[in-house]
């Protein structure tokens, strides 16, 4: 699997676990997330291989030790990606990015 494929597949999966979570009162905020989520999947799939997020990702081990196995996030992006409701792609990319840069992941 490659990382376009792997990280998309990761994000569409965390879509996809939004729509099925039923809470009486979010307001539409999981629906919401979804569609961002999967709006960043579409982002992701038109990236070049060599895009220097995905450099940054593999570099910090997100897709294991040979850099080329499932997309694994840290605890900071995963909690990113979970609490992501509403934005353009590149700002939830630009938030994983700084993330990275800042601490370990």
């Amino acid at each position: 699997m490659n990382r376009i494929a792997s990280l998309a597949g990761y994000l569409r999966d965390q879509a996809r676990r939004k729509l099925d979570r039923v809470e009486v009162r979010d307001k539409g905020r999981n629906a919401r997330s979804a569609l961002a989520l999967l709006d960043a999947t579409v982002y992701v799939e038109s990236m070049a291989d060599d895009d220097p997020f995905l450099e940054a990702l593999e570099k910090a081990g997100c897709f294991g030790p040979q850099g080329s196995g499932e997309f694994r996030p840290g605890e900071e992006i995963t909690r990113i990606i979970r609490f992501w409701e509403a934005g353009e792609p590149g700002e939830l990319l630009a938030e994983i990015r700084s993330a990275l840069q800042g601490s370990p992941v």
